[in-house]
């Protein structure tokens, strides 16, 4: 069974080659995470309709500057080891000019380094060799369509598709380790069974689907049903069984519950479902496994939860790792048993709930419990 029971947010994504830095080594979440995410710029030519960063064709004027990026930078070796890996995002990250001199900084300090470009002109073959060449670990494609019309209308610019599948195969004939993401909303789910078929000849290592969360753009599509949520879920466990690539879901904690109903109803004893991975990463991981830094610098616990803690033009990144735990303002992740159920409140919903087991999760019978793990399980 390859399925990836993920929580807040992917932790897995793809494996690092660094020699400070691995997925499976012990690490304690309160002094290091496993990812950091990077919004190294909120610039981007696609219009993507769920894009969390409201990316915009220019950079944010308190960008940071490539002297404020290479300070930043130097604070990660502080984190102890297994060092995190380094997840560059955006808006896109080849619209930094800077791009490939940060890389080498990052991988001068022992920083394994992985990158989600978007999917424009300027993702190119040669592109794809200078990352490989400077040392990035894996690559990360959003594919939110079979076709080009389902894709491209998500992504707001027509040709996008056309790139993707593209960037794919460079990927596939570079021997990259790709990560594919897929959007799992209300305008998706229907093309998601399509989706896996278009992804099967490409050799990735991973897909992920990332259920809505309705932060940034995000707020003009539609999250899933309750029931359609369920569907969707129960698809994903079946399909991850026998997928020649692992195929994992990202703020979808309810995914838990229903695969473990599956091995249960497939007769799999306690210790199998132990073995089985099912019992990884149990809680919210904001803040706990997870740290995102926007492109101005500010100290999230997650992208997903926009909560600044700190901000690296003043604060150490290892000083403020502990303070989404222990502050006041993000006691809803100390506890994850109690996260879903009790302490979400007005605006911080959508960040922790994946979107088809909010407040309509109330009237559904069959997610009722969609947070909680039943005990002999």
């Amino acid at each position: 069974m390859r399925a990836i029971l993920a929580a807040a947010y992917d932790l897995q994504w793809v494996m690092s080659t660094s020699p400070n830095h691995s997925h499976h080594a012990p690490r304690d979440y309160a002094k290091n995470p496993m990812n950091l995410y990077w919004e190294m710029t909120q610039s981007c030519a696609l219009a993507c309709r769920h894009c969390r960063a409201e990316a915009i064709s220019t950079p944010h004027p308190m960008e940071l500057n490539f002297e404020e990026s290479v300070a930043f930078l130097r604070q990660i070796p502080d984190f102890d080891a297994p060092l995190p890996q380094l997840i560059l995002t955006g808006g896109d990250p080849l619209a930094r000019a800077d791009l490939f001199e940060l890389i080498d900084e990052a991988r001068n300090l022992g920083i394994a380094v992985s990158i989600t470009p978007a999917a424009t002109p300027a993702l190119t073959r040669e592109v794809l060799v200078r990352l490989k060449e400077h040392g990035v670990d894996g690559l990360g494609l959003s594919l939110d369509g079979s076709a080009a019309d389902r894709h491209d209308s998500i992504r707001g610019v027509p040709g996008t598709f056309d790139r993707t599948i593209q960037a794919l195969r460079w990927g596939h004939e570079l021997e990259m380790p790709v990560q594919v993401n897929t959007l799992a909303a209300a305008e998706t789910v229907d093309d998601v069974p399509a989706i896996y078929e278009l992804l099967k000849p490409f050799g990735i290592a991973r897909w992920s689907l990332f259920f809505l969360i309705s932060v940034g753009r995000g707020k003009v599509l539609q999250p899933l049903s309750p029931e359609d949520g369920e569907k969707l879920m129960t698809w994903i466990y079946d399909t991850s069984r026998f997928a020649s690539f692992t195929v994992a879901t990202t703020e979808a904690p309810s995914f838990r519950r229903v695969a473990l109903e599956r091995m249960r109803e497939a007769g799999m004893t306690g210790e199998q479902i132990r073995s089985s991975g099912a019992t990884r990463s149990y809680g919210i991981r904001d803040g706990h496994g997870i740290m995102f830094v926007s492109n101005t610098g500010d100290i999230c616990p997650a992208g997903f939860l926009p909560l600044p803690v700190g901000n690296v033009r003043k604060d150490h990144i290892v000083d403020m790792s502990a303070i989404p735990r222990s502050s006041a303002n993000s006691t809803i992740l100390r506890n994850s048993k109690t996260a879903a159920a009790s302490a979400i409140t007005g605006r911080f919903a959508a960040a922790l709930v994946p979107a088809h087991s909010r407040l309509r999760e109330i009237r559904s019978r069959r997610t009722r419990f969609a947070f909680s793990i039943r005990a002999n399980c």
